[in-house]
């Protein structure tokens, strides 16, 4: 079936639609040559109609090995070239099946290059996937639909859990969920660290009560500004444990301290985001996908310090606390797709909860 992608502005993408239906959301678009399947597990695009600028996807399959969330929160995916045979030791099914077990509306055949210096140019945007031949009245009607906000609670763990290790003395991590990527859990994890996951709604007591080492604050999507009860129970934390906060934790932890944020014009989504470090120098190259970022000027008169940059836009990447052991990372240093330079911020979470 015929379908198209139909942006806020009136302009048109056309495609054939995988799995006919309706979808609704931001349309935003992620640079990475590899890790689809990663980037459509990622809660953080959650409601998202999300747009892979690479011109072929699915030609090394899907496999539960891979998945960053126990499901797809997508709104809708956007793609050139949809590979129908994928080929790879891990390969357990096509993206075809993936996305149709998931539910999924797929518009294919679409010139990606297009949809993405639209979005560079003009913005990110509200978009809608439809037939199309779909009634003008129902393309109205979806266009009229206001982005969702209460994303972090739909992604977040309805209970708690625990990821076991036999490391000895292992370090116990109290992990706020607001939206986790496995691979970052499983980095601690493998580290030799004790990661109990939590709710996002978990109070402050309740996770002092656990009494864990360390509490980590994860990435998620959506607006910090629209969680405001969770920034709330973060403040009672401070100065309590050793706190690690990335990308919308890093974020909330900013908030918090009385920094502000803003929205970016068309976000950091993709896999070779160079980041430098302003305490050696040194740049690293970073998988990042976030739409707000921390204002920089906004710290100055904070207890924080900036950590690090992003070298393409001098956007904040990094803070610490100056005297607590509190710092976060605006990018995902556990390489789920992307290079694996930044595995160094887990070894200093890792210090800073055992004392060192």
């Amino acid at each position: 079936m015929k379908g198209k992608l139909i942006l806020e502005d009136g302009t048109i993408f056309t495609g054939d639609l995988l799995n006919p239906g309706t979808a609704t959301g931001e349309v935003v678009f992620n640079t990475g040559m590899v890790g689809y399947q990663e980037s459509l597990t990622d809660p953080s695009y959650c409601s998202q109609l999300l747009t892979l600028t690479y011109p072929m996807v699915g030609n090394y399959g899907i496999a539960n090995v891979f998945m960053q969330s126990r499901k797809s929160f997508v709104g809708g995916f956007i793609i050139g070239e949809l590979c129908e045979k994928g080929s790879n030791w891990h390969y357990e099914k096509s993206l075809t099946e993936f996305l149709t077990e998931q539910g999924i509306t797929c518009l294919y055949n679409v010139d990606t290059r297009a949809v993405t210096r639209k979005i560079r140019s003009a913005g990110t945007m509200k978009g809608i996937l439809v037939a199309e031949d779909a009634p003008q009245a129902e393309i109205d009607r979806l266009l009229a639909v206001p982005i969702k906000k209460e994303v972090v609670m739909e992604v977040s763990t309805p209970e708690a859990y625990t990821l076991e290790t036999e490391a000895k003395d292992a370090p116990f991590v109290a992990a706020l969920d607001f939206g986790v990527k496995q691979n970052i859990l499983k980095s601690m994890n493998d580290m030799g660290c004790r990661v109990t996951v939590l709710p996002a709604h978990t109070k402050a007591e309740d996770i002092l009560a656990l009494n864990p080492d360390g509490i980590f604050l994860s990435n998620g999507p959506g607006d910090p500004a629209d969680v405001p009860e969770i920034v709330e129970e973060l403040k009672k934390l401070f100065g309590k444990k050793p706190i690690f906060g990335i990308c919308l934790g890093h974020q909330l932890l900013s908030i918090a301290f009385g920094a502000k944020t803003y929205k970016l014009k068309f976000g950091h989504r993709g896999t070779n985001q160079p980041v430098k470090d302003l305490r050696t120098g040194r740049v690293y190259i970073s998988s990042q996908n976030h739409g707000y970022a921390v204002d920089g000027d906004s710290l100055k008169d904070l207890p924080l310090e900036v950590t690090h940059i992003n070298v393409n836009d001098g956007t904040v990447e990094g803070m610490r606390h100056k005297e607590l052991p509190i710092f976060s990372v605006q990018y995902h240093p556990e390489a789920a797709p992307g290079p694996d330079d930044n595995m160094y911020l887990f070894d200093e979470f890792f210090k800073l909860m055992k004392g060192e």
